[in-house]
């Protein structure tokens, strides 16, 4: 990782902590391009009522349209690894690199990502980590409905 990365990874963090404060699911995502964040958004599929905004679909909307040659020279930054409708949507855009800020609570389409070419950082964060585990321990029955179990 380099200094971006650890900056827009802290920026995701942020953007978890934000969302469990609210009552939501504490994982953040933030969409960056040539050092510039370009949209930073959370998990608020129970504040929306939503079935679809994860961390990165929320980074994607906060970002807004963009041509097809930024998003092929940006990064997503995530909190946890990405679940398969995440990957989808990084694979979509064509989006060449993820970071990730830990995989030990839920390990999401890595390997896809990287049999199709793309760049993936996984950081081992602590506070990711913590994050996620006090919230699957608090929040068991939120964190199923999240991964479709």
């Amino acid at each position: 990782m380099n200094e971006d990365d650890a900056r827009f990874l802290t920026l995701a963090i942020e953007q978890a902590r934000i969302g469990r404060s609210e009552g939501g699911i504490p994982i953040g995502a933030v969409l960056a391009s040539e050092g510039e964040a370009l949209g930073a958004g959370r998990n608020r599929r129970i504040q929306l009522g939503s079935s679809i905004r994860h961390g990165e679909t929320d980074a994607l909307e906060v970002a807004g349209r963009q041509p097809a040659a930024v998003y092929r020279k940006s990064t997503m930054y995530t909190t946890l690894s990405p679940c398969d409708m995440c990957t989808g949507a990084i694979l979509l855009y064509g989006i060449p690199r993820v970071v990730i800020g830990e995989n030990r609570t839920f390990m999401g389409g890595e390997d896809y990502l990287r049999s199709r070419g793309v760049e993936v950082i996984v950081a081992d964060d602590p506070e990711c980590i913590a994050m996620m585990e006090n919230f699957i321990a608090e929040e068991p029955e939120l964190w199923n409905e999240d991964i479709g179990e």
